[in-house]
């Protein structure tokens, strides 16, 4: 992923709190999302994804928090915020009583663009979306991933630089899971901020260039997914070994490792990161011992997401 240090926010949040009643949907959490990158938001069912990209997107008030989009305090001018975002939510925006090209013309009559400016907008986001087969058709034709896709193109008719997408392949199978994903990348190469809310972990390690975990309202870890894998334990070097003496010269010097005599394997506990791997290198040459093969292993955001969210014991320290 690229590196976002220098780049301005899109979007910040500082204490961000929410509750209904007596149910506290968000605890006081930050996030801070750089211009043209994809920030995931990942949680279990009933953690606030959904209300934080709700209040963020000015649909719903915050109870507090110092909330910025675009520049723009979501307090003071919250139409400036509208000006400059697209929200696809959960439940597909499209009408499925007309047409494809009818759902986009009504999306930009609602932007106030000219007939002639909204007909180019339309052409040129149906060609870009490959709905230009099925635009004439009653969009309630369309497949699952289709009418996502057009949904996505109505968002982009007003040109937004920041988009919230909110569980936007939830239902689609995996082709058309996978054509999303080129979509969103494709946006963020334009210089698009995406604020990205997934089931499936496998997309946000895809795509964010940072991930934020919530649990119980609270920001449980964030960073990039690599900084996440490393703060979960299980993650080990395995060396293999084509010369048996090699092997054991490694596995009487080397500390704490799981050796396997019959694979020549050794499995040796590490985060996996340069530092670690430089290390071992640099033993390894030292000690004139030669591994056939190196591997590392690091745990994936499943495991990840289950530490975090399961209400055992937390990492000591979470990547922030």
């Amino acid at each position: 992923m690229t590196t976002t240090t220098s780049r301005p926010l899109a979007i910040a949040a500082e204490g961000l709190r929410k509750a209904y009643g007596d149910k506290t949907v968000l605890d006081g959490i930050d996030l801070a999302v750089p211009t043209g990158t994809v920030f995931s938001l990942l949680g279990p069912n009933g953690a606030g994804k959904t209300t934080a990209v709700q209040i963020l997107s000015t649909l719903v008030t915050a109870d507090a928090g110092d909330l910025r989009v675009g520049g723009h305090d979501l307090a003071v001018d919250p139409q400036a915020v509208r000006a400059a975002i697209g929200v696809t939510g959960q439940f597909s925006a499209v009408d499925g009583l007309i047409t494809g090209e009818e759902n986009m013309l009504l999306v930009a009559d609602l932007h106030h663009l000219s007939r002639r400016e909204g007909r180019r907008t339309t052409a040129a986001l149906l060609e870009r979306f490959d709905l230009v087969a099925a635009a004439k058709k009653p969009a309630v034709t369309y497949s699952g991933g289709m009418r996502r896709r057009l949904d996505i193109a109505m968002t982009l008719v007003g040109d937004p630089r920041i988009i919230f997408l909110d569980e936007p392949t939830t239902g689609l199978d995996p082709r058309s899971r996978h054509t999303m994903w080129g979509i969103i990348r494709e946006l963020v190469a334009d210089g698009v901020t995406v604020f990205l809310t997934t089931q499936y972990l496998e997309e946000a390690d895809e795509l964010a260039d940072r991930i934020a975990v919530l649990d119980d309202g609270r920001i449980a870890a964030q960073g990039s997914a690599d900084e996440l894998k490393r703060i979960v334990p299980g993650g080990h070097v395995r060396l293999r070994f084509a010369d048996r003496s090699a092997y054991r010269s490694a596995a009487v010097a080397l500390r704490e490792v799981t050796a396997d005599d019959e694979a020549l394997t050794l499995r040796i506990p590490s985060d996996g990161s340069q530092r670690e791997l430089r290390s071992l290198l640099d033993w390894l040459d030292s000690a004139g011992i030669e591994a056939d093969q190196l591997t590392v292993h690091t745990p994936d955001l499943d495991d990840v997401f289950f530490v975090l969210t399961d209400g055992a014991d937390k990492p000591a320290e979470a990547v922030r």
